[in-house]
């Protein structure tokens, strides 16, 4: 039988999954790696860390799972987005990474906007944000000129992954659109945008369509990673890109709220897309010749951790969350905004800090336990609203990552978005976007969409219940409130903190 290996590049780890040709999952296995915060504010990785957890990973796969090497048909990746890796011109890193959750580049996407004025959202589709690898390269150029001027071309995590497995340079469009670099909606390096900031072409890889086959592995590689060098290697997809691959958000209608670390709302567009004017992010997705909008939480489910670590770290989150269901929503009149390292959308805001509100003697753990799922949610809500008030019909969300974990949490969900929820039956995320891609290029399939009813499975579905739907969208409303209430005490605090 014939098989594909799908790899997630996270943050904190990489994954590869194996599946066969029914979209059964035959194995997986797990790499960590560091994850280094020099200064404040400061998020970086040492490329080659991915490269080493990516070969070790898939070596482990191929032996726990005791299948002939030369049935793994094709490889394609999922990556975290926006990290910038600069190599010289003999292909090596000259610094370490810098994340997507590196915020000390706020200076230069003040130089960006005021350098390109509307032609930004124009060009992009996107403001400037911390997050992006365009204010990463001006930083290294303002701030480490030796290093800048070593460095020839510009990859993403996993296209230096990639790149160390075959020898090959590319990158494709959903992980380019990250950038702020690219002209979306042309599908190629924006000229103006270099021209702008004085970069050559030569200094961005060439493009890609994420299914398309860029090489073969290295035979040096394949023979650490225990495959045969004739494995057909796919250029892959931006994590939330194959995130929605992998939830069959392959046509208009379909919405993916993804809760991990950080949170997405994410919305299939087709056509030229809806007219978000900036307020969500706009990028090209991993099927050829479509988009999607999506708006981000940044401390989603990592708000429900940090909780658990402060007032229950010896505790499961089953421990942690029991009587929860007992709770009517509002936890009793106790509010949570969940901007622990600040918010994305709608606020874009590094400063802002997270509340709660309303804390009474009558509140129990599990009323602030309830309010912390409730107020991630309604973060997420924001980027719902903005969806149908920009015309799209948001009425069915498949629901993947942690949030779709706990049955009151999906019930929540679909309570305070007001649509259908679904849980997946075998929901693998990103990897399985990623595994969708090599066996969508191996020929598998005529179609990513073809795929999708082959390997995405639904499971439950979760209706809003309209006396809850009710007392959540007057809860909504005091939650919006709180955003502008609480900005300016959050910036005179700013002093305070270490």
């Amino acid at each position: 039988m014939p098989y594909v290996i799908g790899i997630d590049l996270g943050t904190s780890a990489v994954k590869a999954l194996l599946l066969d040709r029914s979209g059964a999952v035959a194995g997986e296995a797990t790499r960590e790696y560091p994850l280094f915060h020099e200064h404040s504010g400061w998020s970086e990785q040492r490329p080659d860390d991915w490269v080493e957890g990516t070969l070790g990973a898939i070596a482990e796969l191929i032996r726990s799972s005791a299948i002939a090497p030369e049935t793994i048909e094709g490889i394609s990746f999922s990556g975290q987005m926006h990290g910038l890796v600069l190599l010289d011109g003999e292909g090596n890193p000259v610094r370490n990474a810098i994340l997507w959750n590196d915020t000390r580049t706020t200076a230069e996407c003040r130089e960006i906007e005021q350098t390109l004025g509307a032609g930004l959202l124009a060009i992009t589709r996107n403001p400037a944000l911390e997050g992006f690898t365009l204010p990463k390269i001006l930083w290294v150029r303002k701030h480490e000129p030796e290093r800048f001027a070593q460095a020839e071309l510009f990859l993403l995590p996993k296209d230096y992954v990639r790149y160390r497995l075959t020898g090959a340079l590319h990158m494709d469009y959903s992980d380019a659109a990250g950038t702020l670099l690219l002209d979306v909606a042309g599908k190629k390096w924006s000229p103006d945008v270099l021209a702008s900031f004085g970069l050559d072409e030569s200094f961005c890889p060439p493009l890609v369509e994420s299914h398309a086959q860029v090489g073969t592995l290295l035979p040096q590689q394949a023979e650490r990673a225990g495959l045969g060098a004739g494995t057909k290697v796919f250029a892959g997809g931006a994590d939330n890109a194959c995130g929605a691959i992998g939830s069959g958000i392959l046509q208009e209608g379909l919405t993916m709220c993804s809760i991990g670390t950080s949170g997405v709302i994410l919305s299939y567009e087709g056509g030229s897309g809806h007219d978000y004017a900036g307020k969500v992010h706009f990028f090209n997705h991993g099927k050829q010749d479509a988009f999607y909008a999506m708006g981000v939480t940044l401390a989603a489910g990592y708000s429900l951790s940090w909780f658990k670590n402060t007032f229950a770290k010896v505790e499961s989150f089953d421990e942690l969350l029991a009587g929860i269901e007992l709770v009517a929503p509002g936890a009793n009149g106790l509010l949570f905004t969940p901007y622990l390292v600040g918010e994305r959308t709608p606020h874009a805001d590094s400063v802002i800090r997270g509340s709660f509100i309303g804390i009474d003697g009558s509140h129990e753990r599990k009323h602030f336990a309830r309010a912390v799922m409730e107020g991630i949610t309604f973060s997420l809500n924001e980027s719902v609203v903005l969806f149908r008030q920009a015309g799209k019909t948001v009425d069915t969300i498949i629901s993947i990552g942690g949030g779709a974990q706990n049955p009151v949490w999906l019930q929540m969900q679909a309570d305070i978005f007001n649509a259908d929820v679904v849980a997946l039956e075998n929901e693998q995320g990103p990897g399985l976007g990623a595994a969708m891609l090599a066996a969508y290029g191996s020929g598998w399939f005529e179609s990513l969409d073809a795929c999708a009813e082959r390997f995405v499975k639904r499971a439950s579905v979760y209706k809003p219940q309209q006396a809850a739907v009710d007392a959540y969208a007057g809860l909504f409303h005091i939650y919006q409130q709180v955003y502008a209430r609480t900005r300016d005490l959050n910036e005179a605090l700013r002093t305070f903190r270490n």
